[in-house]
């Protein structure tokens, strides 16, 4: 039986994951339904718990976009997202159409590109991770819209028009700049508001 690998950072073959084999784990117990991980290209990344710092802008923006999104779309909160049969990404915002909701219940999200209007990530330990390897994941499935809120650096890198596996746009704008996103009308966020 041939399965696929991914290699770790020290060369060696390592299993890699399917959104199925996560689905089946789920089901059988293996993870706990508190457990929080993230399925990047078939391999699991635990995620750390959030600090204050994190939850502090984290909810800052939720108010701000649940103001802001119109009818047809939900504002998710570390929902489970699915771009691939073996990516599972948990963003910690994002505005998504409710009718990627209209599936079976036990399947994950499976959104097209057209159906997000912005992604998130708020980073304090996972700055290099989200600019990174996240934006290159977001970018090859064609999110419009990637945000990466840096706490500790106070300063958010909005990441516009996706090419391949990188972006035609990124800007990193100071605390006090008020960003907006053209596919949410009505919203804008100024980190340097927030406490």
């Amino acid at each position: 039986m041939t399965v696929a690998v991914t290699r770790g950072a020290e060369g060696y073959p390592r299993r890699a994951f399917t959104v199925d084999d996560i689905r089946l784990m789920i089901e059988a117990g293996v993870f706990g339904e508190d457990e929080r991980f993230e399925l990047i290209e078939g391999e699991i990344v635990p995620m750390q718990a959030n600090s204050i710092a994190h939850d502090r802008v984290k909810n800052a923006l939720t108010i701000a976009l649940v103001r802001s999104v119109g009818p047809g779309f939900y504002v998710g909160v570390e929902s489970t997202v699915q771009l691939a049969h073996d990516i599972l990404v948990a963003p910690d915002l994002c505005v998504i159409a409710q009718s990627v909701y209209d599936a079976d219940p036990k399947s994950f999200a499976q959104p097209r590109a057209d159906d997000v209007l912005l992604l998130i990530e708020v980073a304090v330990t996972s700055r290099a991770f989200d600019r990174k390897v996240k934006a290159r994941l977001y970018a090859r499935h064609g999110i419009r819209e990637y945000w990466v809120i840096d706490t500790m650096e106070r300063t958010t890198v909005v990441h516009a028009a996706p090419q391949g596996d990188g972006w035609s746009s990124v800007v990193a704008h100071p605390a006090d700049a008020t960003l907006a996103c053209a596919a949410v009308p009505g919203f804008s966020f100024r980190l340097a508001d927030v406490a």
